[in-house]
């Protein structure tokens, strides 16, 4: 086969070479480290389309309430409360979304993590892997944001 090819199945992500961080004591504030040439790298794909699939299998509910200043009932919709443990598996299941692959992350023992939904859920506990995640997905944002406005303004 020749030419270009696009796997339309998968979910195509950006890639992030891993690097440290750690929190100013003086400030408070997460200071970033630049990558090493041998960091593991991570592929994250933005959550959004996770979190609109979440919000539309959600059940609403509505009642109608007294607007004390209009004192006029209207109808309030919101989504039924979840449990702590509906929360955490929620917050896991987007975790496991946004993270397509990693590579080159070891154990202390020098075994390869394999990138699996456990794997991914156990490195995002570790405070500095936390941070990098975020970090990524703060960063792939910015760029969406950046593109979408250059796009506006031409």
């Amino acid at each position: 086969m020749t030419g270009t090819v696009f796997n339309a199945d998968k979910e195509q992500g950006d890639w992030f070479s891993f690097f440290e961080s750690e929190i100013n004591l003086k400030t408070g504030d997460v200071e970033y480290h630049d990558p090493v040439e041998s960091a593991g790298r991570v592929c994250i794909r933005p959550m959004a389309p996770f979190w609109e699939s979440r919000q539309a299998q959600k059940e609403k509910k509505s009642e109608f309430v007294l607007n004390p200043k209009t004192r006029a009932m209207e109808r309030v919709e919101y989504f039924k409360e979840q449990t702590a443990q509906e929360e955490i598996e929620e917050r896991n299941d987007a975790f496991d979304y946004g993270i397509i692959e990693f590579e080159n992350f070891y154990d202390g023992k020098g075994s390869l993590y394999e990138c699996t939904r456990e794997n991914k859920l156990w490195l995002i506990h570790i405070p500095v892997f936390d941070r990098f995640i975020a970090r990524c997905f703060e960063l792939q944002q910015n760029a969406k944001t950046a593109r979408t406005e250059a796009l506006e303004k031409n």
